[in-house]
């Protein structure tokens, strides 16, 4: 692996870490105080810190220094996390975000964005938290020799006073350094990871005088103990001249697999020469000196060895001591309990750990290729039972397994490609909070269902139609404060963002709490664009859907914002090329709903194969609710060309299927064909009348608009076991069709409304 494939990592990562610290920072912005989270976004700018320092990114790595400096006096309580704090570590957030992208794509980004920012930071981190002064070391004294080992208590114990010094091996000089209380305490994700206490506390040595000892007092009996546990802790204190930033470096990817407390001690607290109180170990460690006693210079090194010994040693004892348990005495239940809590809790850890990343081209040819697998299989079927008249042949019976562990496999597959919409769902969050600054609004974002899966192609082409909904809901959808306000509203308005699966398809609301529609205004400015007839009669529902023209928009002037008639218009194109539909609902006074449904996938779905006028069409099974006979006695004429099915003594209108495509020019016998009764996104059910049905199955979508055009009325496309292409039904573009307008007119009034 190269270093441009590791440093491709490292930005794929950065994309995890920006997304942990997005979510934190909103809930921190609600009002949510949990440590956890805030030490989760401190750890996301810390590793993006870590990172881009390892490549030499410096604009990054600055930025990320100030931006963890106030964020460590927020997880201390040094600084109070109130709205004008927040909203400047929301920009903070939006800036570092602008920085990884500008470092991984190698553009540069507006310098005075954030140095404005990075004021603001050091400002509230210098405000809030007054600087701790550094007591000044004159020249060193000489260096100290490890203290004699102190007279044994009655238990047989003996402390162990090792004191250090840096191996610099500098001459002696003034500096000015800082001296710290450091309580270390691993926890068993420490050891899991691979890291060692002793490795640890000899980098810590070298950074200047520290003396050190070990506190065992939660060290269970030899019996009890599980040696995949951390129970011994380590109390230090050293002058560094590095200060604490040095000292959590030293930590650096171990700080969050243990317990580490880090105070700088004043200078007139500590007398010279006085050293830090000892407390005993429970373990002889003299055993670990096999060479003479140490003294003269060479103490400190050898004071070190046997600190580090020592660490070794208490780790070493523990793994020992499953094998070192008695037999003949029984674990105590609490203890038991305890074990097999801590064993599920780190075998569930490393479950959950087990990922692998994958470039995106090769899950894509992946699904091709079970594209190709299905309809070949199809193929294969389609031809042995065309040539095999009974049916129970062998090469049968295979074809059948082979049709399931196809479908096992396309399923498997497609679940790899699963995502959840909440990256999407979060990155809203930062055009709310910039078109609400630009236009002078407080307004609020709501998400709900971010976990909802659905397939990388349709999140990734999901930002855009976002994007724009978002800028039109909070430029034109929600009032100003003061109108709120006079209007009885809450000054701060609100935008609902919710994702939710509904009959085999993603659905998207965006629901915000302004004014509603103008449609008075809507209808003249499409007036006086020549977008409908001064005397056309339209109903609400048709008004609402004017704004998706192109080029239309009721903003009185152009701005950063609105006004040039381009957003709702790509909204509806973007979203009907991923197979989907938008809807609005509008109450003045109240707000607005824009409704989005998409198919959860664009690889491939179940369906009804179907013959309409001798065309073969395929119906997504997922919007089918039954199919069923009509009988004379159930149809009822209703009006001049509208029909209606009874069924279970409540009736339905009954669509020609055949009709409403223009197949034919009249309307074909109920009682010839068979009846799909389908549920629209729209709401309400119908009746699609069909000539006769071939069977179910899965089958591969392929896109008309990128073969060919985009067709009214029809999804998609595939390809049948027999070789023919069969157009896939647009059930909810067909039953809109049925309101009494032919199909062309109903879409043309829909993309001009």
């Amino acid at each position: 692996m190269d270093m441009n494939e590791i440093k491709e990592i490292f930005f794929q990562e950065c994309e995890e870490q920006l997304a942990e610290l997005e979510s934190g920072l909103l809930k921190m912005n609600d009002g949510d105080r949990d440590p956890e989270t805030v030490n989760a976004v401190f750890r996301a700018v810390h590793s993006i810190k870590g990172g881009a320092g390892a490549f030499g990114l410096d604009d990054l790595v600055a930025f990320a220094h100030v931006f963890e400096t106030t964020l460590d006096c927020v997880r201390s309580n040094k600084l109070d996390p109130g709205p004008e704090v927040m909203k400047v570590m929301l920009k903070s957030a939006d800036v570092l975000a602008d920085l990884v992208t500008a470092s991984r794509d190698g553009i540069g980004v507006d310098p005075g964005r954030s140095s404005g920012l990075v004021k603001e930071l050091e400002a509230l981190a210098n405000g809030e938290v007054p600087a701790p002064s550094a007591a000044p070391v004159a020249a060193p004294a000489p260096k100290p020799v490890a203290a004699a080992p102190a007279p044994s208590d009655d238990s047989g114990f003996q402390p162990i006073p090792f004191t250090f010094d840096g191996f610099g091996g500098e001459e002696e000089q003034t500096v000015v350094a800082s001296t710290f209380d450091v309580t270390f305490k691993p926890r068993r994700e420490l050891y899991s990871k691979g890291n060692e206490a002793a490795l640890l506390l000899r980098d810590l040595s070298r950074l200047g005088e520290m003396s050190i000892h070990c506190d065992t007092d939660g060290l269970p009996p030899l019996d009890e103990m599980d040696p995949e546990a951390a129970y011994f802790s380590w109390k230090i204190q050293i002058t560094a001249e590095k200060g604490e930033e040095g000292i959590r470096q030293v930590f650096e990817f171990a700080e969050w697999d243990c317990d580490l407390e880090i105070k700088v001690v004043e200078a007139e607290t500590k007398a010279p020469g006085e050293e830090l109180p000892m407390v005993p170990v429970p373990f002889d460690l003299s055993a670990l000196d096999e060479g003479p006693e140490p003294d003269g210079d060479n103490g400190t090194q050898e004071a070190v060895t046997a600190a580090v010994a020592a660490a070794e040693t208490a780790s070493n004892v523990m793994k020992m001591a499953a094998g070192a348990a008695k037999p003949e005495k029984k674990e105590s239940p609490a203890a038991a309990a305890a074990a097999a809590a801590a064993a599920a809790a780190a075998q569930a850890n490393s479950a959950a750990g087990q990922t692998i990343r994958v470039d995106l081209d090769r899950v894509d040819r992946l699904i091709n290729l079970v594209g190709e697998l299905v309809i070949n299989q199809a193929m294969l079927s389609q031809s042995v039972i065309e040539n095999d008249a009974t049916g129970t042949s062998a090469v049968n019976m295979g074809l059948d397994e082979l049709q399931q562990l196809t479908r096992e496999i396309q399923d498997s597959v497609m679940a790899i490609r699963a995502q959840p919409v909440k990256p999407v769902f979060q990155r809203m969050s930062r055009i709310v909070r910039e078109v609400a600054d630009m236009v002078g609004k407080s307004i609020r974002l709501v998400t709900e269902g971010e976990n909802t899966e659905v397939d990388k192609t349709v999140i990734d082409k999901l930002a855009e139609p976002l994007t724009h909904m978002i800028r039109n809901a909070v430029d034109h959808g929600i009032e100003t404060p003061e109108k709120r306000a006079a209007a009885g509203k809450n000054p701060e308005g609100t935008v609902k963002l919710t994702a939710k699966h509904r009959s085999g398809r993603i659905v998207i609301e965006l629901v915000d709490d302004g004014a509603g529609i103008n449609r008075e205004r809507v209808r003249q400015k499409a007036i006086d664009n020549d977008l409908i007839a001064a005397d056309s009669n339209l109903t609400d529902e048709e008004i609402d859907n004017l704004i998706f023209a192109p080029g239309f928009s009721t903003a009185d002037k152009i701005s950063d914002i609105s006004g040039r008639g381009v957003g709702m218009d790509v909204v509806k194109r973007s979203i009907q090329a991923l197979g989907g539909r938008i809807s609005i609902t509008s109450r003045p006074g109240q707000g607005s709903t824009f409704t989005m449904s998409l198919p959860l996938t664009l690889a491939v779905l179940d369906g009804m194969v179907v013959t309409v006028a001798g065309q073969t069409l395929v119906v997504p099974l997922t919007a089918i609710v039954e199919t069923l006979q009509p009988e004379a006695q159930n149809i009822h004429s209703f009006g001049a060309n509208q029909r209606l099915i009874s069924i279970r003594n409540s009736f339905c209108p009954l669509v020609d299927v055949g009709r409403i495509l223009n197949f034919r020019g009249t309307q074909a016998n109920p009682m010839e064909g068979v009846a799909l009764l389908v549920e629209s996104e729209g709401g309400g059910q119908r009746a699609l009348m069909v000539d006769a049905i071939q069977g179910q199955r899965q089958v591969v979508i392929k896109s008309l608009e990128a073969n060919y055009t985009h067709v009214p009325g029809i999804a998609a496309a595939t390809i049948l076991g027999d070789g023919r292409v069969a157009l896939i039904l647009d059930v909810d573009a067909v039953v809109a069709a049925s309101r009494g307008q032919s199909l062309r007119q109903e879409m043309s009034l829909a993309v001009a409304g």
